[in-house]
């Protein structure tokens, strides 16, 4: 199976430019599934309320998702994209899955991480997995990853690929992935844009880059740069993730002894 993702610098607020920049990538592209950053085309760095609700947009009927799932469909490939999303008043930051076939499902931030909080109703979808066909995906967003019960859950669901879009300032993510990935013996896409936000007097967010694809062994495919829009494909092996074997007596899974996992 061929997965990649976008690693993008989107212009704040230019949500139809951006689009329309990440149709021109895809012109070039063969692959099955691609991931793209947390807010990926609306931009991430709000000043106040007001911006998140006029940027925001109801999924699936929605612009974004629309033209989201006409791109899978041209080119035959499975998209997972970050936007803000808004439902009645509540606005979340949360993530699209379509296809080929069309609008598959969404998902909502469970974490909210530093001024997300201000803007954002934390998330309230829950965790899901959906079939694509040659793959079962998970998706987690951004600040997801610091709490490795997503990934594990995820895990347990059937995801075979965790879908992870992201804006990230923090730096242990990259490395951490790697650790989410061979704990659960599961592939991960980490879709991380670049760029610099300082907005509204704000201090500056320097997002930084190293998109990434993880093996179930841990194994770093492919990572991108720290200050380079990056489109990169490469070919998985599912049966990876399949195996969830680590020695001839040992299985990540069927080792688990949840009764003495409570608090």
């Amino acid at each position: 199976m061929k997965v990649g993702y976008f690693q993008s610098h989107p212009e704040f607020g230019n949500i139809q430019g951006n689009r329309e920049r990440f149709a021109s990538k895809l012109e070039s592209v063969e692959c099955e599934l691609l991931v793209l950053p947390e807010l990926a085309f609306s931009g991430y760095q709000f000043v106040n309320q007001e911006e998140v609700v006029a940027l925001s947009e109801p999924i699936p009927d929605g612009p974004t998702t629309q033209a989201c799932m006409a791109l899978a469909q041209r080119h035959h490939l499975h998209l997972v994209v970050g936007l803000p999303e808004r439902d009645g008043n509540r606005c979340y930051n949360s993530a699209i899955v379509v296809g080929p076939s069309g609008f598959l499902g969404s998902y909502r931030k469970t974490h909210l991480f530093f001024e997300e909080t201000l803007f954002f109703s934390p998330g309230n979808s829950g965790l899901h997995v959906w079939d694509i066909g040659p793959a079962r995906i998970g998706v987690m967003i951004c600040f997801d990853w610091y709490y490795p019960e997503v990934a594990r859950t995820l895990t347990l669901r059937g995801a075979e690929i965790v879908c992870h879009p992201a804006n990230l300032v923090l730096p242990h993510c990259p490395d951490a992935m790697v650790t989410r990935a061979l704990e659960n013996r599961i592939f991960s896409v980490t879709a991380d844009r670049i760029g610099k936000e300082a907005r509204g007097g704000k201090p500056p967010l320097t997002y930084i880059g190293r998109s990434e694809v993880v093996s179930p062994k841990g194994q770093v495919l492919s990572r991108a740069s720290q200050d380079q829009e990056e489109l990169t494909v490469v070919e998985i092996d599912l049966n990876e993730a399949r195996n969830k074997s680590i020695t001839p007596y040992n299985d990540v899974l069927k080792d688990r002894r949840p009764e003495y996992y409570s608090s």
